[in-house]
């Protein structure tokens, strides 16, 4: 097999929050893809990095009362240190505010202005006032122009699904500042795309660079036309400045994929790589992205006609995934299903996901459900039953009976000769990114296997005398079979081969794969995998809810405005009308905080204990932020709402809810009565 050079990159996370499991699904397949191609003796530049540009990064730090660059710098530490958590093995993890970035990105915009692809025209945007801002579409809210549904942002409707232009918005205002958006004219510069046509229809439809069905897609956007391209923003504006031009900068999207060649840029010069290796236009070097299919668009036309109009080399593939869904449905945040990266791993280790994602990826865009009951089964089952159970009902016959030493030869050819007969599917799968493919020739191996060990009951031989030959010869077997099993799953279950490979005390290597181990001396067994048990699941789900209700509060804004609206989230929108009756069923009453402390596992909770006249009520409130000397709180009266459905939370029972005022974080206020009120008065 003729060695290959292939530069493998993820889409790059956005600065501005936490990863979770939906964008886990890319990063697992990218690095499945990785670790396979090493182990069959390809070398491949890994990298990816955070994307830090654009109004909501500079928006959010402003409210965090922070800049830009040290938000970025500790989210992308973040993102880094989730990405390993999955045992994401990026050579370079670095972000697009850099100078490698700049510097490219300003080689790549004069590449494209010489050649007449940039051009300038007037446009009218909606500006706020308050911020003396332009707004993206996402930052203006409104009443939808189709079906009056209110809250709706610049670019479409939640409610009926239209699309619009933000002009259109009825009662606009801006979610920055609360003020009305002005419409004001601006020169903004653009990447004529209708000028790349017949190169990018080429593209798309004769290189096999995306899947057919990806790229039936874009034969429709061909049809409807293409438009040239708003590359640039007004300041202010969190960005690079377009050389030559005053107070306008890069819109995020311009230099958001070129973080691929600013974060090889990076990586090469740490290891004396040639970078010109990798993009000049005649490079023998495979270029390969791993993108979701929400951001078809800009990789599949925008990225590749603007390497193009730079003279840089194009991607040779483009592979596209589906969305995750869990339990059949969009993650949510109230049913704890929007599930954070840190969250997942505080309760299950990173290869049970990596390998059910595996078990329903193929080369196709499809959404992959992560159902958490068949999530269980299938790890319990597979890794846990099939797999490492295989080790551990063998290994100890030949360590206490043999001193660990295999036997010089195997029992039953006919099994072992089953390792060779899956390996061209295994290697397809994994090569066709049919990694469900792959798992099924392994897990058939594993079911032979099992039937096998089953069929001979080796701790049945072990009780008759003179069979200590035919023991020690199944066990190996056994053994061997395991072996094979776990080197093929090595992409995907990078630490348990590793452990597996200390007990097995030998290299896993797909070259010699069906060659079994004879005479040779193994370690001593120690658990390589344990099972998920549904409790463990139950607690991350509500976990899950937790830190989602506590990240509201902290990315609520913290500075007041004069504004009528107030700061986005400030002044909520009315909830839907209800009855007399309908407000009669909430118990509110008068209480007293008798102590308060603080929850060490929590970032934003108190302990509170409230006494309301007739009992005493153990709350958890999440008001720590605005509260830092707990002691204050005590003997202060506030409003408790009484009759709340008692709450098991990892860290007690929650017995109601204080209410209080505020956007959240420091700005929460605890509502209290007038004097005289008595704890355990009803309030009407």
């Amino acid at each position: 097999m003729t060695q290959k050079t292939i530069l493998v990159t993820n889409a790059l996370p956005y600065a501005n929050g936490p990863i979770h499991l939906g964008h886990m699904l890319e990063h697992i397949q990218s690095d499945i893809f990785v670790r396979f191609n090493r182990a069959i003796g390809n070398k491949v530049a890994y990298v990816c990095g955070d994307d830090c540009h654009g109004s909501p990064v500079m928006i959010k730090a402003g409210q965090l009362g922070i800049t830009p660059e040290q938000m970025i710098e500790m989210t992308t530490k973040d993102h880094d240190e989730d990405l390993k958590g999955f045992l994401i093995a990026y050579d370079n993890y670095y972000k697009t505010h850099s100078p490698e970035n700049e510097e490219m990105m300003s080689y790549m915009y004069k590449k494209a202005f010489e050649k007449g692809y940039i051009v300038t025209k007037k446009i009218s945007q909606l500006f706020d006032p308050q911020k003396n801002m332009f707004l993206p579409d996402r930052f203006v809210k409104g009443t939808c122009p189709r079906c009056g549904a209110k809250d709706q942002y610049g670019d479409n409707c939640e409610v009926c699904g239209a699309t619009y232009d933000p002009t259109e918005l009825k009662d606009a205002y801006s979610t920055v500042s609360g003020a009305k958006p002005e419409l004001k004219e601006s020169v903004h510069y653009f990447f004529d795309l209708p000028k790349a046509k017949d190169f990018l229809h080429d593209f798309i439809r004769n290189s096999g660079v995306i899947q057919k069905e990806m790229a039936n897609k874009l034969e429709e956007w061909f049809s409807q036309g293409l438009k040239q391209w708003d590359i640039s923003r007004d300041a202010p504006y969190f960005g690079f400045k377009i050389p030559g031009a005053e107070d306008k900068y890069f819109y995020v999207w311009m230099d958001a994929p070129v973080g691929y060649f600013a974060s090889l840029k990076n990586l090469c010069s740490k290891k004396g790589m040639n970078f010109d290796d990798f993009i000049k236009k005649d490079s023998s070097v495979e270029m390969v992205h791993f993108i979701g299919k929400d951001i078809l668009y800009f990789h599949s036309l925008f990225w590749p006609a603007t390497l193009y109009a730079a003279d840089l080399r194009l991607p040779d593939h483009i592979y596209v995934h589906g969305y995750v869904t869990v339990n059949g449905a969009k993650m949510s945040k109230s049913k704890g299903t929007f599930i954070k990266a840190k969250t997942f791993l505080k309760y299950l280790k990173p290869e049970t996901l990596r390998y059910y994602f595996a078990s329903k990826m193929n080369s196709s865009a499809v959404d992959i459900d992560l159902s958490l009951d068949d999530f269980m089964a299938k790890v319990n089952s597979d890794i846990v039953g099939k797999v490492v159970n295989l080790a551990s009902r063998t290994a100890g016959f030949i360590t206490k009976r043999f001193d660990g030493k295999l036997s010089d030869a195997p029992y039953n050819e006919e099994i072992i000769s089953k390792i060779a007969a899956i390996k061209d599917d295994v290697i397809k799968g994994y090569e066709s990114r049919n990694y469900a493919d792959a798992i099924r020739a392994i897990m058939t191996l594993a079911d032979d296997a099992n039937r096998y060990i089953d069929s001979m009951a080796p701790w049945v031989i072990a009780k008759e005398e003179g069979q200590d030959d035919k023991l020690q010869r199944v066990c190996s077997d056994g053994i061997n079979l395991f072996k094979a099993l776990i080197t093929y799953l090595q992409p995907v279950l990078p630490e348990v081969a590793a452990n597996a490979s200390e007990f097995l005390n030998t290299k896993l290597d797909f070259a010699t794969v069906e060659k079994p181990l004879t005479s040779h001396t193994i370690n001593k067994f120690k658990p390589l995998f344990s099972r998920i048990e549904k409790a463990t699941i139950d607690a991350m789900i509500e976990n899950s809810k937790e830190d989602l209700k506590e990240a509201a509060n902290a990315t609520k804004p913290q500075n007041k405005q004069e504004s009528s609206k107030g700061e986005e989230g400030r002044i909520e929108p009315l909830a839907p009308e209800i009855t007399i009756d309908d407000f009669a069923k909430i118990d509110l009453r008068v209480g007293t905080i008798v102590s308060a402390e603080e929850v060490p596992e929590a970032k934003k909770l108190l302990k509170l204990k409230v006494d309301i006249g007739f009992e005493t009520r153990q709350v958890f409130a999440g008001i720590k932020a605005a509260y830092k000397d707990v002691n204050s709180l005590v003997g202060r009266q506030v409003v408790l709402v009484a009759n709340l459905k008692p709450r098991q939370m990892k860290f007690g029972l929650s017995e109601g809810m204080v209410t209080a005022a505020g956007p959240g974080g420091t700005e929460v206020f605890l509502l209290g009565v007038d004097s005289g009120a008595v704890n355990g008065d009803r309030i009407h």
